[in-house]
């Protein structure tokens, strides 16, 4: 195999390098993975344009940043079991101008992970349209891998969930329905043998930004659907729900699990600057902190992370 189709071919078949064996689901010590979101090519000038409805006909900064991304996930040191991309890949919505070459510069750009850090990639607004109909899932689908699924590492199981259908599936409601059909059966699996140390879900638009009751925003889940989900994700023991979005730093714990919000790669709307989350799992939680790309590159993981993973023996 090319190694320029690897990490492609990997990410569409969900083959992971082992992940999905069942070697995986037993636990075998602490472990870290980054949590990256929104590098979503073309928004930066679209944003500074005024124009973030169409525009996005540049996208060279987007590039460079996730290059330097990549840069920094390569000498982390124990290397992360894999890095998450939470959604919004790219600006351009499915069926409009640039979509095509902001999809091949950004895999071109994520070519350089190394082999031994899969990617998981979860879709957001911009990747399926705010209101995602089948094309467009599919053509998501045939770029990037499936929409939802679920993996385990460590003894960690994994939940990727497309929020799109949470957030509007009129044009979709098959997919919607087979997405919950599944998501409860994934959630029940949480309880059975060989049950999972931690259970975390990755989705793109965030359940809340700060607490569980906030107003319905265009940056969160609405409430009906946002206390349904927090319901089973509780009763299922789901540690944390990780997502993108907001392109800002945000969330909460509440109840027992972890809403983590993470700014972007990409466009920062907020007075964060652009980052990645390390994520450090132990038999006892997880723990997390977003860092910034030049902070990652030169001096590598938060130090109390890093003596996290080597108290638990990692390699």
């Amino acid at each position: 195999m090319a190694e320029s189709e690897d990490i492609f071919l990997r990410a569409k078949q969900r083959t992971f390098s082992g992940l999905t064996e069942d070697a995986e689901r037993e636990w075998k010590g602490p472990f870290c993975f980054i949590q990256a979101a929104d590098p979503q090519l073309g928004l930066m000038k679209a944003w500074r344009d005024g124009d973030c409805d169409g525009g996005g006909e540049e996208w060279a900064e987007e590039v460079e940043l996730t290059k330097q991304a990549v840069e920094a996930v390569n000498q982390l040191t124990p290397r992360p079991r894999f890095m998450v991309l939470c959604g919004d890949l790219v600006h351009a919505m499915p069926d409009t101008p640039f979509r095509d070459g902001q999809e091949r510069d950004l895999k071109e750009a994520l070519k350089g992970t190394d082999s031994s850090i899969p990617l998981v990639f979860v879709s957001g607004n911009h990747d399926l349209g705010n209101t995602p109909t089948p094309r467009a899932v599919e053509q998501y689908c045939s770029a990037w891998g499936d929409d939802y699924f679920s993996f385990w590492v460590g003894g960690v199981l994994c939940l990727v969930l497309n929020s799109q259908y949470f957030y509007d599936s009129s044009a979709c409601p098959q997919l919607m329905e087979a997405q919950e059909t599944w998501l409860e059966e994934q959630l029940s699996r949480a309880s059975t043998e060989p049950k999972p140390k931690h259970v975390l879900v990755f989705q793109h638009i965030p359940l809340y930004l700060k607490t569980p009751d906030e107003e319905d925003d265009y940056f969160n889940l609405q409430r009906l659907v946002r206390q349904n989900l927090l319901e089973r994700f509780k009763k299922a023991g789901v540690k944390a729900v990780f997502s993108g979005h907001y392109h800002r730093n945000a969330g909460g714990f509440h109840g027992g699990l972890d809403m983590v919000v993470s700014s972007a790669i990409g466009c920062q709307l907020g007075g964060d600057t652009h980052g990645l989350r390390v994520v450090v799992v132990t038999a006892s939680g997880v723990t997390h902190l977003y860092h910034s790309l030049e902070q990652l590159r030169a001096g590598g993981m938060d130090q109390q992370l890093a003596k996290l993973l080597q108290a638990g023996g990692a390699k």
